[in-house]
């Protein structure tokens, strides 16, 4: 396969998706003549700093290939760790090419806006001399198990809660609710409140609570959620951002808390039932939830939005409505790809059905091995072997928990399986290094609330 300029070599394709270009291969046969120094630093809350030193070609030949590859890059990085300031090092035009497509009216105007917005500060990207050096902040979090707690989980369609002693749950309820439907931010405060006083009602006190919520969060603030995307702008403001804040100190006065994205905590609950550290988690659902826990047990405060992480270099791929941007993850590893790839496996969808219930069409396919389904399965297999190999990459995993609605049931097992073949067929140094593997009963049982249960440390 070439694209723009760049020819790329590829042994394993998804059957239903032959145009598939995985971004991976594609930086790797990029880099392989580049000799130009280019760097890339984000700035984000606190001074942190990720950055990347690369290179590329820098001559008139390749521009359009070094513009691509410097932003691609670039989004990589904004959705992977996040920020609001890009410094760039490097060729001028490449330079100037990003500052524009970063601006209002810009190709990525949507990220421009985005970042601006999360972290409540204009974005903007700079051309320096040299990039600031790299910096983290890794917070130990989690895996506190002592006194009597509770762990609440915001879900798009449900809420879950747990009251947990010593680590043991001795209550837990699900309760269906609209949070992604409903503009009063007034129904979802009396939600999670009605969640934590069902919860408190089975312990004798309340030492401390813990959230897990899908959405963005810095220092247990809303900054973007999809669980409140009806709620008005000056209502998110006055209302949202210290939505929960405001429901633990309202019912239980101040007790510690910690509220933190629902896939870091997943990746917590992986921790906890693998007993072991460096854990992708990857949850396919409506979306591409991801979180990650460090070498060192610690959450690391970035984004981990995969979802909006390009993995495919196809010019033709296909485009997600909320970003408008195309070959991200979330047409990839969400039930949006099982519904992408029915119909070229020759399965007729019924178009009036909901997503969720499109996915469960073909569930019940492969459920009774239907070689269609099975198509489907696989070709989602061989994406995520490739994904992996550049996630790998990114945060130098050890193992990766795949979870979520597509992952469920023969469909889940097969794409694990064909993952693992591509992975050893075509990355067997990543295939050595990672140890994928689907949630087993221990996972089952400590459950999300009760993980998030375990977030806040008690006072001393």
């Amino acid at each position: 396969m070439k694209h723009l300029g760049i020819e790329v070599t590829i042994k394993n394709v998804p059957s239903l998706d032959p145009g598939f270009l995985p971004l991976n291969r594609y930086y790797e046969s990029f880099r392989k003549d580049a000799k130009e120094p280019f760097d890339i630093a984000v700035e984000r809350a606190g001074g942190q700093m990720a950055v990347c030193k690369t290179t590329i070609h820098g001559t008139p030949e390749f521009f359009d290939a070094d513009v691509y590859y410097v932003e691609r890059l670039v989004k990589t990085l904004l959705w992977m760790k996040g920020g609001f300031k890009v410094y760039l090092a490097g060729n001028q035009a490449v330079c100037d090419a990003i500052a524009k497509f970063y601006s209002a009216g810009g190709q990525q105007e949507f990220d421009w806006d985005y970042m601006a917005s999360v972290f409540e500060h204009p974005f903007e990207v700079v051309r320096v001399d040299k990039v600031p050096e790299a910096k983290d902040a890794p917070k130990r979090i989690g895996g506190h198990l002592d006194g009597c707690r509770i762990g609440f989980d915001a879900g798009g369609s449900d809420r879950k809660v747990s009251a947990v002693i010593d680590g043991e749950s001795v209550y837990s309820e699900e309760v269906v609710w609209f949070p992604k439907t409903n503009s009063d931010p007034d129904y979802h405060y009396a939600g999670i409140v009605a969640a934590l006083k069902s919860a408190a009602e089975h312990l004798p006190r309340v030492d401390a609570v813990g959230v897990s919520s899908a959405g963005v969060y810095i220092n247990n603030r809303t900054m973007n959620a999809s669980l409140f995307l009806k709620v008005p702008k000056d209502q998110f403001d006055a209302k949202v951002k210290d939505i929960y804040i405001r429901a633990i100190t309202d019912t239980f006065g101040d007790v510690p808390y910690e509220v933190v994205n629902d896939g870091d905590v997943s990746a917590l609950a992986g921790t906890m039932s693998l007993n072991d550290n460096n854990v992708l988690g990857i949850a396919m659902g409506t979306s591409e939830a991801v979180g990650y826990v460090d070498e060192d047990g610690c959450i690391t405060g970035w984004l981990n939005e995969l979802a909006f992480v390009p993995v495919d270099a196809n010019p033709e791929a296909m485009r997600d409505e909320w970003s408008g941007d195309i070959g991200c993850g979330v047409k990839y590893f969400s039930q949006d790809s099982v519904i992408k790839l029915a119909p070229r496996a020759g399965i007729e969808l019924d178009e009036s059905l909901s997503p969720a219930e499109k996915l469960k069409v073909v569930q019940k396919l492969m459920e009774a091995d239907d070689p269609r389904a099975a198509q489907v399965y696989e070709s989602i297999g061989v994406y995520l072997a490739h994904a992996l190999a550049m996630y790998y990459d990114l945060y130098h995993f050890r193992h990766v928990l795949l979870l979520g609605r597509v992952m469920s049931g023969k469909g889940g097992d097969l794409i694990l399986n064909r993952c693992k073949e591509v992975l050893a067929d075509e990355y067997p140094e990543v295939d050595k290094a990672i140890l994928p593997s689907l949630p087993d009963e221990k996972f089952r049982r400590v459950g999300q609330s009760a993980a998030a249960a375990s977030l806040p440390e008690l006072r001393k």
